[in-house]
């Protein structure tokens, strides 16, 4: 996944242990089976990858595993990345293309 990827989130569930921690550093939550865009990836030293995304935007907190104050992200595992087919203007340029080329071959060999 890397940043304009779309996704759906797959994973909603908050550990009951770690609910009100989420509720403190989580103003927006994410909803499951949700489309959104990735805006950002954040490694967070290497403890666990985050995701930022265009459509839900929390306030930055400071956080003490990572020594640092940034937006709180979401757990990349929450998500699946969505892949399109080509729109069907796209589409039919392609086939369009193909059908010339074919044609330009068999003009050549005659």
């Amino acid at each position: 996944m890397r940043p304009g990827d779309k996704v759906i989130c797959i994973n909603d569930k908050i550990d009951p242990e770690k609910s009100e921690e989420i509720r403190r550093d989580f103003e927006i939550w994410i909803t499951k089976d949700k489309e959104y865009t990735i805006r950002e990836i954040l490694d967070n030293n290497g403890i666990v990858t985050g995701v930022l995304l265009d459509e839900v935007h929390n306030f930055p907190k400071f956080f003490k595993l990572i020594n640092r104050y940034q937006e709180p992200a979401f757990a990349i595992w929450r998500f699946r990345k969505l892949n399109y087919a080509s729109a069907p203007a796209e589409a039919l340029s392609e086939i369009q293309e193909l059908v010339e080329e074919e044609q330009l071959v068999k003009t050549r060999e005659l």
